[in-house]
């Protein structure tokens, strides 16, 4: 045991001496370089190594909150370091973001360009039959159906098919007063032309009735070559296509003008489209249009809108708009629904960005312009007419800028906060507006009462010096519920807030007084 705990001992000097002798030969030739170094490469290398300065952590969504240490926010999304001279040399109104910070918001870019702005009008509409291809049966005189030769409602039917025979004693003595004249004129033919003449009249007056009553050209000479009055006679259809409607049964009685049938040709159908009214205007008798029918989903129709019809709903604000398609097959029934795309255009070249590069807050909108690397500058713009994918410009940026098409609404986030942030001026320096930014004001006073599911305090403060407001107990947003977690109602304290948009005065900042008095917003830095 005591041999081995000599050896160890022994081995330890060993590789101490060993490691002495290695680090005093690296240290001089380390001395030999440097000395040969020029005074260049050494102040570089010096410049390399020294580290930036972390000011404060800003809060990730923009809000005038920040932090001297790392924390998370109500979200659970870490705070930003915000380090020294990252702002240096960007101009009035222009915000700078570091390179890496670009690349991390996968910030992209796309000059503003001239287009002939396309677009489409999108509206939803129903197949409907062509009323000029309705045909009712009604017939003008009173009788009896005495047989259903079409006795079902969707059957197909063609033109001149028998749909049903009629029994009317009107019809036989019209028939019978047509037999006599006609049989009349045969035998008078070499009688006085007086007679002659007299019944070839009645002759045509029993064929006009006849024919007033919708007795087709075939069964008149069909009478005429027989002699004799038929009992009953066929209705015929008159037009091919599809019966609708079926009100005939065998044995009814029917009046004059009562409708039986009611035949549609559905070779061709109208589609009526609800067009919306801001979109009205672009819209024309004879524009081509595309249709689309859930039934048919691998199928695209084709159709021309033929008129507009001159009321609009009130309740959709919508105008119903008329469009003609062709039918082959019958595959586009009646009440179908149709989804309708028209295509239209602006005749000349307009200056466009993307949709996506537009930030629309209700009251503005705001493209973001790139300036340089890490540099972007907000600008109003006023906007025009829109494509699916690309918006007219008619204001606020030239033709070639580079506007950011994806991660702008961060970095218009970059830009709220630069502003509220502006308003921090140096550390004893009263606070004041910044560039069209947020002003930082100082009270302390009592905390009221804490509304958790709001995230608003009610606070009793002193004199706003700043504001020129005197004590008061008045309500206040909270930029991060955080701020009171270590505080209780009733406590004292120390608030710093600003007011984010007109009436909203948010708590940036909420201390104990106890702890930390009423310092200075600039005091929070020092240190970082």
């Amino acid at each position: 045991m005591k041999y081995g705990y000599l050896a160890a001992l022994s081995v330890a000097l060993l590789a101490a001496g060993g490691g002495y002798w290695l680090g005093k030969a690296r240290v001089g030739a380390g001395d030999t370089a440097s000395m040969a170094a020029t005074p260049a490469a050494a102040a570089g290398a010096a410049g390399a190594q020294k580290p930036r300065k972390l000011l404060y952590y800003r809060n990730p969504m923009g809000l005038a909150d920040t932090s001297p240490t790392p924390k998370k926010d109500s979200m659970g999304m870490d705070y930003i370091a915000v380090y020294e001279g990252e702002d240096d040399g960007v101009a009035a109104g222009e915000l700078k973001i570091s390179t890496e910070k670009v690349q991390k918001l996968g910030v992209k870019t796309e000059p503003a360009a001239l287009r002939e702005l396309a677009r489409r009008v999108r509206a939803s509409g129903r197949v409907e039959v062509d009323e000029r291809r309705l045909h009712n049966v009604a017939p003008k005189f009173e009788g009896w159906v005495e047989r259903l030769h079409v006795n079902a409602t969707g059957q197909p039917v063609a033109k001149g098919q028998p749909l049903f025979e009629v029994y009317s004693p009107e019809l036989v003595s019209a028939q019978r007063e047509y037999v006599v004249a006609a049989k009349g004129v045969a035998a008078l033919k070499d009688a006085g032309a007086e007679m002659q003449t007299g019944m070839r009249q009645l002759a045509e007056a029993s064929l006009v009735r006849l024919r007033n009553w919708d007795i087709s050209e075939e069964q008149i000479k069909a009478l005429a070559a027989g002699g004799e009055a038929s009992r009953t006679l066929s209705f015929r259809s008159p037009a091919g296509g599809v019966v609708l409607e079926k009100k005939a049964v065998a044995g009814m009685r029917f009046m004059p003008g009562e409708m039986l049938y009611q035949i549609a040709d559905l070779s061709s159908v109208w589609v009526l489209a609800d067009v919306f009214e801001r979109d009205i205007a672009l819209v024309k008798p004879g524009q081509k249009v595309s249709l689309a029918i859930s039934a048919y989903p691998e199928k695209s129709f084709a159709g021309t809108i033929a008129y507009i019809y001159p009321r609009l709903t009130a309740e959709t604000r919508t105008i119903p708009v008329r469009i003609e398609l062709a039918n082959p097959g019958g595959l586009l029934k009646p009440a179908m629904y149709a989804s309708v795309e028209l295509a239209v255009g602006a005749a000349d070249r307009v200056l466009t960005v993307p949709v996506s590069a537009v930030i629309d807050s209700g009251t503005r909108q705001i493209v973001l312009v790139e300036k340089g690397a890490g540099r972007f500058e907000p600008r109003a713009v006023r906007l025009g007419a829109r494509s699916d994918d690309y918006v007219e410009v008619r204001e606020g940026i030239r033709d070639g800028e580079p506007v950011v098409v994806a991660a702008n609404f961060l970095i218009d986030a970059e830009s709220n906060l630069k502003a509220a942030l502006g308003g921090f001026a140096a550390a004893g320096a009263p606070p004041a507006a910044a560039k069209g930014g947020a002003v930082s004001h100082q009270a302390s006073g009592r905390l009221d009462a804490i509304d958790a599911r709001a995230g608003s305090v009610t606070v009793t403060h002193g004199p706003v010096a700043s504001l020129k407001w005197p004590g008061m107990t008045m309500d206040f947003m909270l930029a991060n519920p955080a701020l009171t977690e270590k505080i209780k109602p009733g406590s004292a304290i120390a608030i710093e807030f600003v007011e984010r948009k007109p009436g909203e005065w948010v708590i940036t900042k909420m201390d104990a007084a106890a702890q930390t008095g009423a310092s200075a917003p600039a005091d929070r830095h020092q240190g970082h």
